[in-house]
């Protein structure tokens, strides 16, 4: 072993075994976790209006204080965007992380606190590499200087009038932060991680990197897809080990992995390939896969976010009822609520999640609250789709590079369906079998889809229309969304997504 991981597993022990502590205690962990957000914040506006200081207990704070989303907490995240201090949280805030909007196509203005920043986001991702060198004693990542390649995100950090307040994608308030020993070890240089223009930005992300002993990358997989293939092309190879001979992990998130696996199998031919799927959202850092055989993710206990859950049947209320982590049961879908210290109080997040495990706590994340296709009583939700997809894929030797679905909605004397648009990286040998096994794997792992799909009931055979080659990438560049954590929506209820790339897709 190299004597860097040597040196940080053995700095890593005592994190290693704070968090072997809360896997079987988190309760406990959680209880000091919410104790100390509510006496952070008890003097702030939000702290005094709901009097913070006489809670002395989670089930009084449930019952006080109500389920915050984006649009309710806006005008106090206007007051701390325009420097006004102790409002949500203690002190002032000077950093904001802008969401991709994926859910609707509002800009999000997440406040960012040092506690933050350093408890949460930053601890999150050295767990990561705790957790890789604990799980692979032979790693190698910084063996013969080798680098992480970050893969940043499209909204360059910009400055407010009297440059006290900074706003950009998470990922570049996170790279404008890092520690100044970080920056040596990881690529490319902060003025590529930072560009705003895409396109430029991508080739000059594989000129310089591809020069580089790149041992792990972090980035979402579908744009690191881009910038693997371009830098593929540069260097004329079909393997990227033959430009980074030492590439052994890829620590990923924000969409699914699962319909990107055989891609990635393809352009990294090597058995030692490691893949780590983590949750850090703009609002935190919340989960990572701390098993490389499983594809869940353990519930970061002590970061600075209590949890809570709201049962997919009351989602919808106005104050809808949230659960207390003791009572979630496995496999249901909830509704994640967080209360974190940069000030988001008991805030609906918008993802989607199931426990697989109790004791640990572990999760997968199953989509979006708003990302579903309920217009016949199916419920279909993100999880669905990328499995039915992956088994479609597996059929029919395809892999693809992005798709969406809506509904197809009933005429007069007709029945309803759903349409599924896909853009191919490798086409299916037989679409019509494409769409056969996309449809049976619902109808198996989605029981009210399958109701609707007997005998033609309700809906009928999903249509599946082959997009052309680059239209997802143009219609998120004429959206100005291109890059970074900006993902395709993949379910909507509605037809406003589809009805546009099919205008491009002629």
């Amino acid at each position: 072993m190299a004597v860097l991981p040597k040196l940080m597993l053995l700095f890593a022990q005592k994190r290693l075994k704070e968090i072997d502590y809360f896997r079987y205690n988190p309760f406990d962990v959680q209880t000091v976790t919410f104790n100390k957000l509510i006496k952070s914040a008890k003097n702030t506006f939000w702290g005094q209006k709901y009097d913070y200081a006489s809670i002395k207990n989670i089930n009084r704070y449930q019952e006080r204080v109500p389920v915050s989303t984006y649009e309710a907490l806006s005008p106090y995240i206007e007051r701390v965007r325009k420097g006004e201090s102790n409002v949500l949280w203690q002190g002032k805030m000077k950093w904001f992380a802008m969401s991709s909007g994926t859910t609707n196509d509002k800009s999000k203005y997440i406040p960012i606190s040092a506690e933050s920043l350093q408890t949460c986001h930053y601890q999150g991702g050295r767990d990561v590499v705790y957790t890789y060198l604990q799980n692979n004693p032979q790693a190698k990542l910084f063996k013969d200087f080798g680098k992480a390649l970050v893969i940043g995100g499209s909204r360059q950090l910009t400055a407010d009038a009297d440059q006290s307040i900074y706003y950009g994608d998470l990922s570049a308030v996170l790279l404008q932060n890092l520690p100044f020993w970080y920056q040596k070890i990881r690529t490319p240089d902060i003025s590529i991680a930072l560009m705003p223009e895409w396109e430029e930005k991508i080739y000059k992300m594989a000129i310089q990197t591809m020069k580089v002993n790149v041992t792990s990358i972090s980035g979402v997989p579908s744009w690191t897809l881009v910038l693997i293939k371009k830098i593929l092309d540069l260097a004329k190879t079909n393997n990227i080990l033959n430009v980074w001979k030492n590439l052994e992990l890829f620590i990923h998130g924000g969409v699914s992995f699962a319909p990107y696996q055989l891609q990635y199998k393809q352009l990294i031919q090597s058995d030692r390939m490691n893949y780590l799927e983590t949750y850090n959202a703009s609002e935190g850092f919340f989960a990572l896969q701390d098993d490389p055989n499983e594809t869940d993710m353990l519930l970061m206990m002590d970061l600075g976010v209590f949890y809570e859950f709201i049962p997919m049947e009351n989602i919808g209320q106005e104050n809808p009822k949230a659960i207390q982590l003791v009572d979630v049961e496995l496999d249901k879908n909830y509704a994640m609520l967080i209360s974190t210290n940069t000030g988001l109080w008991r805030y609906q997040i918008g993802d989607t999640v199931k426990f697989t495990s109790i004791l640990p706590y572990k999760i997968k994340i199953t989509g979006r609250v708003k990302h579903f296709i309920n217009a016949f009583g199916e419920e279909l939700i993100i999880e669905n789709a990328q499995i039915a997809i992956q088994k479609a894929c597996e059929a029919t030797q395809a892999t693809i590079k992005e798709f969406t679905a809506a509904p197809i909605y009933m005429e007069i004397a007709g029945k309803g369906s759903h349409e599924w648009f896909i853009e191919f990286d490798k086409h299916p040998t037989d679409l019509s079998l494409f769409t056969q096994v996309l449809d049976k794997t619902l109808k198996s792992v989605n029981s009210d889809y399958e109701a609707k799909r007997y005998k033609n009931l309700s809906l009928e055979m999903p249509k599946v229309v082959v997009a052309k080659e680059g239209v997802f990438y143009q219609w998120l560049k004429e959206r100005d969304k291109l890059g970074g954590q900006n993902k395709i929506p993949r379910l909507a209820n509605h037809r406003d997504y589809i009805d546009a790339l099919l205008k491009l897709n002629v």
